[in-house]
């Protein structure tokens, strides 16, 4: 006999020959025995199939510009060179429930109109004269800065720059749309949207921080941002002004959330996404927390240390923590900051009351390194 668990309140019924054929029987039922899969999927604490990973940019912008010449993008739907963990291969995943990958666009190049469930989100990594409509409304963006595409909203891309490639990051909750069997895709009716005729309408109407539209219209009813495009040079400047007043977090140090502006929660209901700042030499202490994150590496070197393994970084990298890894931050620059952009599915784990988090305070609040 073997015990798949002695411990206490843990299943740990013995093995026998009457139970093994009794096993078989309800397999023929299409049916099983909890107590056999109790302990996996019970766990004491998260066990995510998701491993900690590293995409240098150096190695993925070469297989990114080979796909421009091999595939045209209507014809792919989009030119994107996905990122997947492999432990997450089955479901096109970077990390637990979040998608990503490095879209590229040719000059000139535009794309048809489409719309799906997924929530979506772009972080521009290089190139000028990319722009996005959303909802009817275009926005032009270029590198480190943030758009968003929600749930439902129709939207198309291009590149307007006459010689110049641009290269995003796309995010999205594909993962969990699936998982969830709500899937649904759409292509515009008349391939390209009527573009209302104000560029960068959503931005000149809702960025400007602490002001908002009143008395002129109607409340904005949906649960996404009504800003779809987040500057680069506000973001950056908003950091550099919280450094002057506050000493940050422990764990994450100079950290902003990109925020509805309405409502000031995040800006879709399944992803948030946040821009943080190390100072130089900064090293930040080690947490964990439910939900997945995938980082970009906006400006600047240096390392995250995850589950005890460090991961080197540097401008463009991009890197995921899995739901409850210890992770801590260190920018190897004395002279630099370090930014760091990133997404995550916090608004999930906590619509849903599944979040936690816990600082480390052994070890001065730092992890030993494997090699």
């Amino acid at each position: 006999m073997t015990y798949s668990d002695d411990v206490l309140g843990r299943a740990r019924v013995a093995s026998d020959t009457a139970l093994d054929e009794y096993y078989q029987v309800l397999k023929k039922a299409d049916a099983g025995a909890l107590w056999t899969v109790a302990n996996d999927i019970e766990p004491w604490y998260p066990q995510p199939k998701s491993a900690p990973m590293l995409w240098k940019y150096r190695d993925m912008r070469p297989l990114v510009e080979e796909a421009l010449g091999l595939v045209n993008a209507d014809d792919a739907g989009r030119r994107v060179i996905m990122l997947v963990n492999p432990g997450r291969v089955d479901a096109s995943a970077a990390v637990g429930n979040l998608y990503t990958g490095l879209q590229i666009m040719g000059p000139g190049e535009s794309m048809t109109a489409h719309r799906h469930m997924a929530a979506a989100l772009r972080f521009v990594v290089e190139g000028k004269g990319a722009w996005t409509v959303v909802d009817g409304q275009k926005l032009t963006v270029g590198p480190r800065d943030f758009a968003i595409t929600p749930s439902g909203a129709f939207h198309e891309h291009g590149n307007e720059s006459s010689d110049t490639n641009v290269i995003w990051q796309d995010g999205l909750d594909i993962p969990l749309v699936n998982a969830l069997d709500a899937g649904f895709y759409e292509v515009h009716p008349n391939l390209y949207q009527d573009v209302d005729p104000v560029p960068n309408h959503s931005y000149l109407k809702y960025g400007v921080g602490q002001l908002r539209p009143y008395g002129f219209e109607d409340s904005w009813p949906k649960r996404y941002s009504p800003l779809f495009a987040y500057p680069w040079e506000q973001v950056h400047d908003a950091l550099q002004n919280v450094a002057k007043t506050s000493p940050g977090s422990e764990c994450d140090g100079y950290i902003l959330e990109y925020s509805n502006p309405i409502t000031g929660g995040s800006v879709m209901p399944t992803l948030s996404a946040h821009m943080q700042m190390l100072l130089p030499g900064q090293a930040t202490k080690a947490h964990r927390h439910t939900g997945s994150v995938i980082y970009n590496v906006a400006q600047g070197a240096g390392y995250t240390v995850i589950a005890g393994k460090r991961y080197d970084w540097t401008q463009g990298d991009i890197f995921c923590v899995p739901s409850w890894a210890w992770h801590e931050h260190v920018n190897i620059d004395p002279s630099q900051e370090a930014f760091l952009f990133s997404f995550n599915d916090f608004p999930v784990m906590r619509s849903l009351d599944f979040w936690r988090e816990e600082i480390m305070r052994d070890n001065d609040g730092h992890q030993e390194i494997s090699e």
